[in-house]
């Protein structure tokens, strides 16, 4: 695996991101907080049939932040910058958490690019009660407020797995600059509606996972959102919660490898 750090030619912005492998391209986006290396399981495993690559979000890792007050529709315009400077073909877009938003917007707004989309822990049409304990947060995130222990009891049990997990995500949000963080924290608080209404839109194969015990990520959203879409699965894993793709990484690949082997259905198939 290497890590590389890009910079744009449109704004001339750096953009970190870790790659492995050879063939049909497969670009993962993580969540808030995160950086690509929280993909290395699934780097690691798809890297063996494909050629992937894995994003630091904008203002994470070593990714050059977006101004502030950047919504949803600033990262999917940041990520079709990335793409261009990076691959022409068609890519596997997976996205985690924040991330599954960014693929979402980009599968619906540059349908074109994406061969296939999986979204992980995905958020779709938050409750109001959700919506507004998560703006609560994000406000709380942009006021200076680095609070970690919170999400960390909120996404972890106590298995030994988990513990390890939860171990580097703690060293991950330590790590993250606030400015980005709190930046991209606010656009995932107001962004979960904003391209629901397209999900239709989305024709290519479409994963939605989550854990079982993801309160926030919820299996009523996954299905909702793979119903949405034209070609949709939706799959929960049981036991497991909103990091699961470092939880129970073999599993994930494994739907995740079923995912790019599914075939795309031809427009008559989908009537």
């Amino acid at each position: 695996m290497t890590s590389t750090t890009l910079r744009l030619s449109e704004t001339g912005r750096a953009i970190g991101l870790r790659e492995a492998g050879s063939g049909a391209p497969v670009v993962l986006i993580h969540g808030v907080g995160m950086q690509s290396a929280a993909w290395a399981p699934q780097i690691e495993a798809l890297s063996l049939t494909h050629h992937v690559i894995a994003l630091d979000m904008p203002g994470h890792g070593s990714s050059a932040p977006l101004p502030q007050g950047s919504q949803l529709p600033a990262y999917v315009a940041w990520l079709r910058e990335a793409l261009t400077g990076i691959t022409s073909a068609p890519v596997s877009l997976v996205g985690h958490s924040m991330g599954a938003l960014i693929a979402a917007g980009f599968a619906v707004s540059h349908p074109g690019q994406v061969a296939r989309v999986a979204l992980l822990n995905g958020v779709y049409r938050r409750s109001a009660e959700a919506r507004a304990a998560v703006r609560q947060r994000a406000a709380e995130i942009a006021a200076g407020h680095h609070d970690i222990d919170t999400p960390l009891k909120r996404w972890f049990g106590d298995t030994p797995a988990e513990q390890k997990a939860r171990a580097a995500v703690a060293r991950w949000l330590r790590a993250v600059e606030l400015e980005g963080y709190a930046n991209a924290y606010t656009a995932f608080a107001t962004g979960d509606a904003t391209y629901a209404d397209r999900f239709a839109e989305i024709s290519c194969p479409f994963l939605a996972l989550t854990g079982a015990q993801d309160p926030n990520s919820t299996p009523r959203m996954a299905q909702a959102m793979a119903e949405a879409v034209q070609d949709g699965q939706a799959v929960v894993i049981d036991g497991h919660r909103h990091m699961v793709n470092l939880t129970a990484p073999d599993v994930v690949t494994g739907h995740l490898n079923a995912w790019l082997s599914r075939t795309a259905k031809t427009r008559e198939a989908l009537r």
